[in-house]
C-alpha cells in the first residue's frame, strides 16, 4: 500500500481551494488500497484541519508551530523542514502541492532534501504500470508543446499541480459533516528548530474583486493598447462581467499596469471559463499562462497574430472600436 501525501495551504486560518483540487488529482494515481493523506501546516491549524477532514482523504496530518503562520513567518524554511520531517517518517510514494507561490518554493526544496525527483507546473498525472510510479504532463518550450515525464525509482515523487486544471472541488462548507478522515497531530518542532530567516515586514498590495487565479472571466490587454489609459476601460468591462483584469508582460514592463496582473510563463497561470484579450499578439510565453482557459476570445488588428491560432473566437480590427461595441452590448444585456 502506497501513501499519497497532499500539501494543503492555509490563508487567514482557513483552507484554500487548492486542497480540494489536489484531492481530485490524487484520484488519478491512487490504486486499490493506496492511502491519501493531507498535511495542514499553520500556527493554529485546528479549523483548517477540520475542513481538510471533509475532503476525500483518510488522514489529516496537523502540524502546528508559530513559524508556520501564513505559510512560514520566516520565509519558507519552517514549512520545508516540517514537510521534509513528515515525509521522512511517513515515507509517502507521491507528494503533491499546488503550483502557487508556496508550492513552487517549498516543493523543490523538500525534494532536494529528500534526494528525490521533482516536477513543476503539471497539468495532468496518471499511474504507470510499474509499481507506484506516476507519469506527469507539463508544458515545455514556452507552452508550445506538452511533454510526458516519468519518475525514476526513488521516492517520494514530488510535483506541483497547476491550479484549476482539475475542476475545483473547493473547501466544503462548515455545515458539511466531518468526513471519516482521522486528524493526527505531527510534532515538527525539533525539525523546524531555529529558522535561518525571519520576517521583518509585510507589505500588502490592496486588491479589489476576484483574484486572477480564481476568476471565471479574465480580460487582458497587451502592447497593442498603446498606453495605460485603455486599461481603465478594460477595468470597467471587467467590473461589469465580475471578472479579473490581466495583462501581457510587455504591458507590465512598459509600466502601464502593475506586474501583479501579468499572465504568462513568468507571471500568473489562469484557467478561466472565458479569457478575452485586447491587443495581445499571443507570444508563447503569454500563452503558457493561459493554456488552461476553456475559451479564448481574441481582438487584434493583425490577422496573422499568433493568438488567433489558440482562440475559439477572434475579431480582426481596432481594439477600441470593438471594445466600444462590445461594452454597449454587454451593458444592454446585463442592465449595468
Amino acid at each position: 500500500m502506497a501513501l499519497i501525501l497532499l500539501v494543503a495551504e492555509v490563508e487567514g486560518g482557513s483552507l484554500t481551494d487548492i486542497g480540494g483540487q489536489l484531492a481530485l488529482a490524487a484520484k488519478n494515481v491512487a490504486g486499490a488500497g493506496d492511502e491519501i493523506a493531507v498535511a495542514v501546516m499553520s500556527d493554529d491549524p485546528t479549523a483548517a484541519a477540520e475542513s481538510a477532514a471533509r475532503l476525500d482523504v483518510s488522514t489529516v496530518f496537523s502540524i502546528a508551530h508559530p513559524a508556520l503562520a501564513e505559510g512560514g513567518t520566516g520565509g519558507f524554511d519552517a514549512p520545508v523542514s516540517a514537510l521534509a520531517a513528515l515525509c521522512s517518517e511517513k515515507q509517502p510514494s507521491v507528494v503533491l502541492l499546488g503550483k502557487t507561490d508556496f508550492g513552487s518554493n517549498v516543493g523543490p526544496r523538500v525534494a532536494f532534501r529528500l534526494g528525490s525527483g521533482f516536477a513543476q507546473d503539471c497539468i495532468d498525472l496518471r499511474a504507470e504500470s510499474a509499481a507506484d510510479r506516476i507519469a506527469i504532463t507539463r508544458p515545455v518550450h514556452g507552452g508550445n508543446a506538452m511533454a510526458v515525464y516519468r519518475f525514476r525509482d526513488r521516492d517520494p515523487q514530488v510535483a506541483t499541480i497547476r491550479p484549476n486544471v482539475f475542476d475545483p472541488e473547493g473547501v466544503p462548507d462548515e455545515g458539511t459533516p466531518t468526513g471519516a478522515a482521522e486528524i493526527v497531530q505531527f510534532d515538527a518542532a525539533a525539525a523546524i528548530g531555529e529558522t535561518r530567516s525571519r520576517l521583518i515586514e509585510v507589505v500588502a498590495e490592496e486588491s479589489k474583486g476576484v483574484r486572477l487565479e480564481d476568476a471565471d472571466v479574465v480580460i487582458s490587454g497587451g502592447r497593442g493598447l498603446g498606453g495605460p489609459a485603455p486599461f481603465e476601460r478594460l477595468q470597467e468591462l471587467t467590473d461589469i462581467l465580475g471578472g479579473a483584469l490581466g495583462a501581457s508582460r510587455a504591458a507590465c514592463d512598459a509600466g502601464w499596469i502593475d506586474h501583479g496582473h501579468q499572465i504568462g510563463l513568468t507571471g500568473k497561470s489562469i484557467s478561466p471559463r472565458v479569457y478575452i484579450t485586447f491587443g495581445i499578439s499571443g507570444a508563447s510565453q503569454h500563452m503558457a499562462g493561459c493554456s488552461g482557459a476553456k475559451a479564448i476570445v481574441a481582438i487584434n488588428k493583425d490577422a496573422d497574430a499568433n493568438i488567433f491560432k489558440e482562440a475559439r473566437f477572434g475579431v480582426v480590427g481596432d481594439w477600441e472600436k470593438v471594445l466600444n461595441g462590445f461594452m454597449a452590448t454587454v451593458q444592454e444585456l446585463t442592465g449595468n
